[in-house]
């Protein structure tokens, strides 16, 4: 894949979709939705793209992906997948010097640590919490200054003018 700036990436996936579905429109004011919180962000699969995107090219991923991967985690029905997923987020995300490791304190990693020997669709929700508060304190604020944000809204506006 091309090593396109991440805004640039968005407006490709976009395109791309488009030729897919030509019902898929990323409009001035979805995007402006996003400014409103980061429930509405994630919500939208644009918005989270252009967060992932954002946050990818700061390199503080960690956060989002954990996030997902929690969302997926808790539809599991299967104890065994649920086992067998919950040990490998913990050596992804929780555990300390992990590739991903993400910012949460002591009591919680050793809570989790406990959990993760009898899962539970809950068991990181302490975590998941903390990393969703840390998002929208701090990466979330910043995606909303970024140039990534700020030159989607001005090229969709552009384009809302000549439309």
């Amino acid at each position: 894949m091309p090593t396109e700036p991440p805004h640039v990436q968005l407006f490709i996936m976009d395109r791309d979709d488009r030729k897919r579905n030509k019902n898929i429109r990323l409009s001035l004011e979805d995007t402006q939705q996003w400014s409103q919180s980061l429930e509405k962000l994630l919500e939208s699969k644009y918005g989270l793209a252009t967060f992932r995107n954002f946050l990818k090219s700061e390199y503080s991923d960690e956060n989002i992906e954990f996030w997902l991967t929690c969302e997926v985690y808790k539809k599991i029905k299967s104890s065994f997948r649920m086992s067998s997923r919950a040990k490998k987020i913990y050596e992804q995300f929780i555990k300390a010097e992990s590739p991903k490791e993400i910012n949460i304190d002591y009591h919680t990693r050793e809570k989790i640590k406990r959990n993760v020997k009898t899962p539970t669709m809950h068991c990181f929700d302490d975590a998941q919490t903390i990393v969703y508060g840390l998002m929208e304190r701090d990466s979330y604020p910043r995606f909303l200054r970024s140039d990534i944000y700020r030159t989607l809204l001005d090229n969709l506006a552009a384009d809302g003018t000549k439309g």
